[in-house]
């Protein structure tokens, strides 16, 4: 959540598996749980025996100390947690699927589901393990991969629009813009008052998609067919998205530059930038830079005609590897971490956002007024296709949307280029 990681784009940040499955009609139906490749249920009885996991970042150094709680429900069961670093995560979870030495469970990166469960490393989802509809509809979507579940969600982020609520004010807007028309005139009124950024919006580079693709999704962009097996990111939506992405550039509205670590909160905190859009972890960053609650709010994206928007969905999944020596044990201590109760104290221990809806309805995310904000974003988030390539697709986008701001290219011909390479690599299914 806080840090940047493999965990969802390449080398940056993570986002998540249900975009296009809620796009495209690859995710759920209503009266799903597991999905048509459950695998067989886990048994009634208490968990036993050691279960072998994996976790990444601050995840992996807490989840120890954390699961005292299911061993004590559990005495016949003892977890032992390895700490892994996010940066060699992917390669190291590979090689283990490779090898058939991997351990019972692990913290999957949204964006590896498609890719490890094509390759048979992950064990789907047991039917009847937990209600799919419990979850929000983009963390679900992660896990699933051609229609069948290959984990449960553990964690969430999302991204939402900060913005400085007394600049605001002194250009003449007390509420944030819920439009696409009202987020230009917004950005042009900033402009005008005297802020120099208006909004600070990523110019291309490692993780851009993360940011880009919500306007198209808002648009109606589809990024997939509805099968996942052929990219069908060329469209008029996409390229209208693009292009109105651009203008924000092309205005003056936003910087054409990569900013440096910290550059973005300390100019936000100055009055530099007037808004720019991200996740959960700049609250405490922003702050950290000065920013008191007064001066700053956060709001649901813009969507196109009407709010909000939709935005991206990310966080980590839990899954179970084909080769667990204890399964029926991997599978109850990822039960175990989805419910309710067990969400909610490990967002008091970590910040985490829970994967589970009615982990809000108590304590400091029912209370808290901005948190409730990315509650109500990630009813309408989404996710890149779980397929795969999207790692090696994202990575076009990327390269593409850098070309389009900059001028190099016209946004259609980003967009074909998008498509031409996507359509190449495919989707691996």
């Amino acid at each position: 959540m806080r840090r940047t990681s493999r965990r969802t784009a390449g080398a940056l940040t993570a986002l998540a598996v249900a975009a296009s499955l809620a796009l495209t009609g690859c995710g759920r139906d209503s009266g799903s749980e597991a999905g048509p490749g459950a695998s067989k249920a886990i048994s009634d009885s208490k968990a036993s025996g050691t279960i072998t996991v994996w976790a990444m970042g601050t995840e992996g150094e807490k989840l120890q100390e954390f699961v005292k709680d299911f061993e004590s429900a559990n005495p016949d069961a003892t977890v032992k947690v390895t700490a892994v670093p996010w940066e060699a995560a992917h390669d190291k979870i590979s090689a283990a699927i490779a090898s058939g030495k991997t351990p019972d469970v692990s913290l999957i990166g949204t964006t590896w589901m498609g890719e490890f469960a094509k390759a048979g490393g992950l064990d789907p989802t047991p039917d009847g393990l937990v209600k799919d509809s419990d979850f929000y509809d983009g963390a679900w979507g992660s896990t699933v991969v051609s229609n069948t579940s290959y984990g449960v969600p553990w964690y969430v982020e999302t991204r939402v629009l900060y913005y400085r609520t007394d600049l605001a004010k002194k250009a003449g807007w007390d509420k944030a813009p819920t439009t696409w028309d009202e987020f230009s005139k917004f950005a042009a009124d900033l402009k005008k008052s005297g802020v120099k950024y208006p909004v600070s919006l990523q110019p291309g580079q490692t993780g851009s998609w993360q940011t880009v693709l919500p306007f198209a999704w808002s648009n109606g962009a589809k990024v997939t067919n509805a099968g996942g097996t052929d990219y069908s990111i060329d469209s008029p939506q996409m390229t209208e998205a693009l292009g109105y992405y651009k203008s924000f550039f092309d205005k003056g509205y936003s910087q054409t530059r990569m900013l440096d670590p910290g550059e973005l909160e300390n100019g936000f905190a100055k009055g530099t930038y007037g808004s720019f859009i991200s996740g959960p972890w700049h609250i405490g960053l922003v702050e950290d830079a000065g920013l008191t609650k007064d001066k700053y709010d956060v709001a649901p994206l813009p969507g196109k005609d009407s709010g909000p928007g939709t935005s991206f969905t990310g966080g980590g999944d839990l899954a179970v590897f084909k080769d667990a020596k204890n399964r029926d044990g991997a599978w109850k201590l990822v039960r175990w971490l989805s419910e309710p109760q067990t969400q909610s104290k490990w967002y008091d221990t970590l910040k985490d956002l829970p994967a589970v809806k009615s982990a809000w309805q108590s304590g400091d995310l029912a209370d808290d007024q901005q948190l409730q904000v990315f509650g109500r974003q990630l009813d309408s988030a989404l996710a890149p296709p779980a397929v795969p390539s999207w790692e090696q697709v994202a990575s076009v986008i990327d390269g593409d949307v850098e070309k389009a701001v900059k001028g190099s290219v016209p946004p259609a011909d980003a967009v074909a280029d998008m498509q031409k390479q996507a359509k190449s690599i495919g989707t691996g299914l």
